[in-house]
């Protein structure tokens, strides 16, 4: 191997190569050449086309609905692995099924702890991944694991917008820990809504626990899904006397009447991640990359130095 060539290579997925893209170029290395042959029943099959053998190979692939996310990176670890790669790390932004991290009820299953053994039983030897959306899935691995934190991205972004009265929200009583630590880096107040659902993405009753009155919000949580929830935490909280409300969600699933529903709500912008992509812009949601997050982390980890320094909480 010439000294030319690069120290590691970095691949994507179908629906992942817009951010791989980003992600290679902060890295300073161009993204990875392969092929994807499909046949006419929509199986398909992915090929590397140039060497990995003996070298760290990058997957970067969020596992966003459909199952065809999963399944090519899934495919795409064996392959390397068959290729003789040295390292085959899945780079996951978004960790699909990580809403069924337990039994909550009996006859279900848990299908992070299955997405898990999937991933090492294909080939990965690490997982990147960020904001999960419960931190004990990391211990469904037996591989190390690099949980990244949005807020590495999303403080700076905040403390430029310069609020004054600031209040960090959360959404919920799950979400109150990830309130709790931004607050603590903002030196800014709590508050938390509590709600009740009778099924899954209908929410029943909303209350606030805290004052919000004269105060700029901010809500907090690790995803969006149907946007029922925020939508409905924001138009409470306007109610109750705040100045302004915005919200924080790593991943943009956004799914259903979502982008309606935020349009239509009182939230003043909703700021996510790339880590899915948008279905449609919206004057209300603000992007915030995180290609420089992980290209910066890769870096680091092929190169077996800390990453600690990446974490502001």
């Amino acid at each position: 191997m010439s000294h030319t060539d690069p120290e590691a290579k970095i691949f994507a997925c179908s629906q992942s190569e817009y951010l791989a893209e980003k992600i290679a170029k902060e890295y300073g290395i161009p993204l990875g050449k392969m092929t994807m042959s499909t046949y006419s029943d929509g199986e398909f099959q992915p090929s590397y086309e140039e060497s990995i053998r003996g070298l760290r190979v990058f997957i970067v692939c969020s596992t966003f609905p459909t199952a065809d996310n999963l399944m090519e990176l899934l495919l795409m670890i064996d392959a390397a692995k068959r290729a003789s790669a040295r390292h085959i790390t899945a780079v996951m932004p978004y960790f699909g099924w990580a809403r069924q991290d337990r039994k909550d009820k009996p006859r279900v299953p848990i299908g992070a702890k299955l997405v898990a053994k999937l991933l090492e039983t294909a080939g990965a030897t690490r997982i990147m991944t960020m904001d999960l959306h419960a931190d004990q899935i990391q211990g469904f691995f037996e591989k190390p694991v690099d949980h990244l934190f949005a807020s590495t991205i999303f403080l700076p972004y905040v403390e430029s917008l310069g609020l004054e009265n600031l209040t960090i929200a959360s959404p919920d009583m799950g979400g109150s820990k990830r309130a709790y630590a931004y607050s603590k880096f903002l030196e800014s107040d709590v508050v938390i809504c509590y709600k009740q659902r009778k099924v899954a993405n209908v929410i029943d009753t909303m209350e606030l626990i805290g004052e919000v009155k004269g105060k700029n919000v901010i809500l907090v949580d690790d995803m969006i899904d149907t946007g029922g929830t925020l939508a409905k935490a924001a138009d409470l909280m306007i109610e109750k006397g705040a100045l302004s409300v915005r919200a924080i969600c790593t991943h943009p699933i956004l799914s259903g009447d979502a982008y309606e529903k935020i349009e239509n709500s009182k939230l003043v912008e909703l700021i996510v991640t790339d880590s899915i992509p948008l279905k449609k812009e919206s004057k209300k949601i603000k992007v915030v990359s995180c290609a420089t997050l992980f290209a910066e982390v890769m870096y680091m980890v092929h190169h077996n130095n800390s990453i600690s320094g990446k974490f502001l909480m």
